[in-house]
């Protein structure tokens, strides 16, 4: 049951572009906005991408906590060739930290997960009684509301 883009020029635009419209000013972001409410292929599509991302800088992160815990155990226990092994590690951790970075600056993934981290305080600040939710500072009530 493979779905069609409901507007083929627009999905291909947006097919180029990673599914990725973070970087257009507003006011031409508005016609894909509205292109992703109406194509459940684009949509899906742009969903996978951002999953992509967000795997990729959780793998470097990952990747560049294990070289740095390879070289605290090399470190720690001081093996032959320590030195060697040594640095291995820390150009481990070096590319990985790379490689976080690229992602990082080359797609939307940070700004996804603001975006859903802004969610979730949303949820549970809506959750909270009222009388909490008057504590707060107004600052901090705008930023998580929006409003």
């Amino acid at each position: 049951m493979s779905q069609q883009c409901v507007d083929p020029i627009v999905g291909k635009i947006l097919a180029g572009w990673r599914y990725d419209i973070s970087g257009l000013a507003a006011e031409m972001r508005g016609d894909y906005e509205s292109h992703f409410v109406e194509c459940e292929h684009c949509r899906g599509r742009q969903r996978i991408h951002r999953m992509i991302d967000v795997g990729l800088i959780a793998l470097a992160s990952v990747s560049g906590f294990v070289f740095l815990l390879a070289f605290g155990v090399i470190r720690h226990f001081g093996p032959r060739h320590a030195f060697w092994l040594e640095i291995a590690a820390l150009a481990g951790f070096a590319l990985s930290a790379l490689i976080w970075l690229v992602v990082a600056v080359a797609t939307p993934a940070p700004v996804t997960m603001m975006d859903a981290a802004r969610e979730g305080a949303k949820r549970v600040h809506d959750r909270l009684p009222q009388e909490i939710r008057e504590r707060l500072p107004e600052e901090l009530r705008v930023k998580i509301t929006g409003t």
